[in-house]
């Protein structure tokens, strides 16, 4: 062999070799020693930002849960994992496991009226909640409804009007304190003899009432048989806008509420796709990656845009576990990979909480799951686990091994106060990991955690940090590979109780 081939042999094997260690280290994400084996190259951010504007664009028209507009982004989800090599895991051979869902609403012959104003649900005013209720009763107004406001009226018998105002904790953990008080104040006035509650928003509410009744129009929603089906009756609570503030004042004024109900039946869907395990025994268990496909759907306009595209919330989650799936088609753990896009969980986790009563593969083999839920967002080196600490801890193995992963790969700086259980948002108990951790599965939640853009129509594709996407993707495929390919299940935490 002469000096010239020994000189182009040496190029290649600095070509083949050093080469992707060189670029291993910028990324962050290399074959390092924690992570050698696997198969985190297949997870481009190439992909991850074409699946994302595909899902998220106008096209599946936010893909509100029970609609054709989900069950039309679910075919083309299962059509990608198709492509990627995945099997169907759903019922009777396909990628789908179909469920019901409930819906209770006012009726549009229900009718509301204070004084000479004629109320529309929906439109003028929000009934909190779809009560059948049926009340004539003079109107009093306590303004803000203090202790000294209170001691000047006899509410007995009566229609409860008073005033609230836009000030409370931090804007974006706001909503849920400003419907808990509404909530927890009309059952106290109501249990002093009040017939129905009117709140009405002061000049700084109103941007709470323009933003946050979108959800009050459609009803509540249950799978058939849930708390949210039942028709009951109730006094009703009423919210009104910064608008009929002044007109609310006047003394004198009756107020008439009759509220019917009616119910419907709608489909929702899981995506359910596997890859299998490598090894004999360890190949009927199964690690779970589970997101959500499902968002608000076409609402009231917000400055001209009535798709509420919900791209961080949770198209982000779904093209990351794509990603994942196809890393995974490309090199099979030990253990097998199940991935499960949840449909209706913004009806209330109503497809994970199918599921688990109704898994597709025997509940026991299920050894964790890796829940993706809102991961686009904030500050580029900002994130967080679900479940990360007591009381939400429910597997100190599933949880050590995610912060391996982190320690050694993702570098993220971890916001633990979201997982407290005294955050005023409860953020642990509204994503897809919860069912699965009350049915004792080790499970965690991995969040980039709200923003302004929250459930409004400017959370859009091109908001999302797509390199954020791709490096969280990384972190959970390589935390649930560890699991996958870990000679013993993680195991649950004993006394595992959470607070609510």
């Amino acid at each position: 062999m002469n000096n010239f081939n020994k000189r182009k042999i040496r190029q290649l094997l600095t070509a083949a070799f050093v080469l992707p260690l060189l670029l291993s280290s910028f990324t962050g994400f290399g074959q390092s020693k924690a992570s050698s084996g696997n198969a985190v190259s297949a997870i481009k951010e190439s992909d991850i930002k074409r699946d994302l504007f595909a899902l998220a664009g106008d096209h599946f028209r936010g893909r509100e849960g029970g609609s054709l507009d989900e069950l039309k982004a679910s075919v083309w989800i299962a059509d990608q994992l198709r492509a990627m090599g995945l099997q169907p895991a759903g019922d009777d051979g396909t990628f789908f496991q179909f469920f019901h869902i409930q819906r209770t609403r006012i009726t549009e012959t229900s009718r509301l009226a204070i004084g000479s104003h004629q109320l529309v649900h929906g439109q003028d005013a929000f009934i909190l909640a779809p009560a059948i209720a049926s009340v004539d009763a003079p109107l009093v107004f306590v303004g803000k409804g203090t202790p000294e406001d209170m001691a000047k009226v006899d509410i007995k018998g009566k229609a409860v009007a008073l005033e609230f105002s836009g000030t409370g904790p931090a804007e974006i953990s706001y909503r849920r304190h400003l419907f808990g008080t509404m909530t927890r104040r009309a059952a106290e006035l109501v249990k002093a003899g009040a017939l129905a509650v009117v709140w009405v928003s002061d000049t700084p509410a109103q941007s709470y009432f323009e933003r946050w009744t979108t959800g009050l129009e459609r009803g509540r929603y249950d799978l058939p048989g849930g708390a949210n089906t039942r028709v009951f009756s109730q006094a009703p609570t009423v919210w009104l806008p910064a608008s009929a503030l002044d007109w609310v004042k006047q003394p004198g004024q009756q107020f008439t509420n009759v509220v019917n109900v009616e119910s419907f039946s709608y489909p929702s869907v899981n995506i359910v796709a596997k890859v299998p395990g490598t090894d004999p025994k360890l190949k009927n268990e199964y690690v779970l990656f589970s997101t959500h496909q499902d968002h608000d759907g076409v609402r009231r306009a917000v400055a001209g845009d009535s798709i509420w595209n919900g791209a961080d919330d949770n198209a982000s989650g779904c093209v990351a576990t794509m990603a994942i799936g196809r890393a995974f088609a490309q090199k099979p753990g030990k253990r097998s990979a199940l991935i499960v896009f949840h449909g209706a969980e913004e009806r209330g986790l109503l497809g994970s909480r199918y599921y688990v009563e109704h898994p597709t593969v025997p509940k026991g083999s299920i050894v964790a799951v890796l829940n993706a839920e809102m991961i686009g967002r904030n500050a580029p080196d900002s994130a967080a686990i679900l479940g990360q600490q007591s009381p939400h801890r429910n597997s100190t193995d599933l949880v050590d091994a995610a912060l391996a992963v982190n320690k050694t790969e993702a570098h993220f700086k971890l916001d633990t106060l979201w997982d407290k259980p005294e955050h005023p948002e409860g953020w642990y108990f509204r994503s897809d990991h919860l069912p699965y951790a009350r049915a004792n599965v080790p499970a965690i939640a991995f969040t980039t955690l709200l923003h302004a853009d929250y459930h409004t129509p400017k959370d859009e594709p091109d908001r999302i940090n797509t390199d954020k996407v791709t490096r969280i993707a990384k972190w959970i495929y390589l935390t649930g590979w560890n699991v996958a390919n870990r000679p013993d299940r993680v195991r649950v935490d004993p006394g595992f109780k959470l607070e609510r």
